[in-house]
């Protein structure tokens, strides 16, 4: 896709609707589901309806998965993350090199470069001490590749049946980089919206594994680090990038509704613009499921200006395991809040926050 800009319809929502994107969101669900931890909606009842309002306030305010420090004169990132996927192995990857890859890529698509990692181990009785070692020295090996150090952390064993073998909590920090000024308060109409990859690879591939659903696949988590493509994206066109995020839980469609919310802003895609492998859309069709709403482990979404996008993906095609980088969107005026889906035979559909919890333990 070229940066020629996407069209679509106004979907005709009264003013009324798009005058208060960001309105408050409040907590009153009788229990915790697990919906609350899918990422979409009702997670964001739970943080920003519950957490926010007595932890931070105006502090994380907009909300990110890093938090910016200045201490000394140093100006750092910390972020902090848990994992709780189903099976502890899956093709492609493992519980330990998904608490690497997910905590360093939070810090990266943060602006910051990852430097070290805090590591919690929450062990099951009854594991067997070769799955732990496995896991240790899988996250031992990602860490090195992603070039973070691993300096401490902390164990603890609950009973048996309690933990389904192991889970991994995990604090990062990074060093923010210069190059990089990101927010969505940044972001303005005609900006163009960049993938680094294909979506959906890690979500199905985990359902896949579980084997709840009787399909075959050769399909493998696209778990990695994704530092060295936005380290490149900063070299080639830093200043014109606006804002980025990984599409974890929720996916792709999570991620752009809480920008479009943020920035009082509506996002336009190209639906046939969005790289998707086959495996993936078939899984998807089958199941009744949006690959806008399927994990990534190994990708980013990216806001760039408009007069740099080009370069922008040229930059990110040039660069290892970042062929398959494209052009999907751009960012509009209105509908303020909304994230458009348009077809290339002129029709749009509104696509919304992940709903309920389609894909458990995924990450």
């Amino acid at each position: 896709m070229t940066s020629e800009p996407v069209t679509a319809p106004n979907p005709g929502r009264p003013p009324a609707e798009e005058a208060d994107p960001r309105r408050r969101v409040r907590f009153r669900d009788p229990q915790i589901e697990m919906a609350h931890g899918a990422g979409g909606k009702a997670s964001r009842r739970l943080v920003e309806g519950l957490f926010v309002p007595l932890f931070g306030g105006a502090l994380l305010d907009p909300l990110g998965d890093v938090a910016h420090l200045e201490v000394d004169g140093a100006r750092l990132a910390l972020t902090a993350d848990s994992f709780v996927v189903r099976p502890l192995v899956f093709p492609g990857g493992s519980i330990g090199e998904l608490a690497v890859h997910g905590t360093v890529n939070d810090l990266a698509v943060g602006g910051a470069e990852p430097l070290a990692l805090l590591v919690t181990f929450v062990l099951e009785a009854g594991t067997p001490g070769e799955v732990v070692e496995a896991e240790a020295r899988a996250l031992a090996a990602a860490a090195e590749r992603a070039g973070v150090a691993v300096v401490g952390g902390d164990t603890k064993v609950v009973e048996h049946g309690k933990a389904e073998g192991m889970y991994v909590t995990t604090a990062g920090i990074g060093r923010l980089d210069p190059r990089l000024s990101l927010s969505p308060r940044s972001v303005r109409p005609g900006d163009r919206v960049l993938v680094s990859g294909p979506l959906g690879d890690h979500g199905i591939t985990v359902l896949l594994a579980r084997g709840d659903v009787d399909l075959e696949s050769d399909l493998e988590s696209d778990t990695r680090s994704v530092y060295p493509l936005v380290d490149r994206l900063a070299e080639a066109v830093g200043p014109a990038v606006r804002w980025m995020r990984d599409p974890t839980r929720g996916g792709a469609a999570t991620a752009l509704n809480e920008l479009a919310r943020d920035a009082g802003l509506g996002i336009v895609l190209a639906e046939e613009a969005v790289p998707v492998r086959p495996p993936v859309r078939g899984a998807c069709e089958l199941l009744g499921l949006d690959p806008l709403h399927i994990a990534c482990e190994g990708q980013f979404l990216a806001v760039v200006a408009p007069e740099a996008a080009d370069e922008a993906l040229a930059a990110l095609r040039a660069a290892p395991g970042g062929g398959e980088a494209a052009l999907v969107g751009e960012v509009r005026e209105s509908p303020r809040g909304t994230v458009l889906a348009a077809a290339s035979y002129g029709g749009s559909r509104v696509v919304d926050m992940l709903v309920g919890d389609p894909l458990p333990r995924i990450c």
